[in-house]
C-alpha cells in the first residue's frame, strides 16, 4: 500500500512514465516487500531548466536528476533493506534518465500505523482486524 511520489527532470513521454512505473514497482515489490497491487506511483514532470543544483539549471549542467519519496508503515523494513533501495533506486533511474547528478533523492518515509492508510482503513486498523 505504499505511495511513490515522484519528480524527473525530463519531458514527459508515455514511454517513460511506464517504464519509470514498472521500475519503481518491481524494486517496491522485490527489495522492500510491498504488494504490487497495492502500491500507487504519480509522477510529475519539471522541465530541466525549471530544476537548479547550487544555483545552476539542469539544463545548463547537462544533467539529469529525480526526486521520489515512498511512504512505507513504520518498522516494516529493515535499515538494510532500505538501503539497498535507496543505491537501487539511483542506479535504475541512471539508466531511466541518464547522467544523473549526484543530488538525486530517494526518501524511505516510515509512517505510523494509526496514521497511515487506504480505502478509508488505517494500517494499525488492519493489523488488529486481519479478517475485515
Amino acid at each position: 500500500m505504499p505511495i511513490l511520489n515522484v519528480k524527473v527532470s525530463a519531458h514527459r513521454t508515455p514511454g517513460l512514465s511506464e517504464r519509470i512505473t514498472e521500475t519503481l514497482l518491481e524494486l517496491t515489490s522485490r527489495v522492500l516487500g510491498k504488494r504490487r497491487d497495492l502500491t500507487a506511483v504519480t509522477i510529475d514532470y519539471v522541465d530541466p531548466r525549471d530544476w537548479f543544483v547550487g544555483g545552476t539549471s539542469l539544463a545548463d549542467l547537462g544533467k539529469a536528476s529525480f526526486y521520489f519519496d515512498v511512504k512505507v508503515v513504520d518498522e516494516t523494513n529493515t535499515k538494510a533493506e532500505k538501503s539497498a533501495y535507496v543505491n537501487e533506486a539511483f542506479e535504475a533511474f541512471a539508466r531511466l534518465l541518464g547522467d544523473l547528478h549526484h543530488e538525486s533523492y530517494v526518501y524511505v518515509q516510515d509512517v505510523r500505523a494509526a496514521a497511515y492508510g487506504f480505502g478509508g482503513r488505517t494500517q494499525e486498523y488492519r493489523h488488529q482486524h486481519p479478517d475485515q
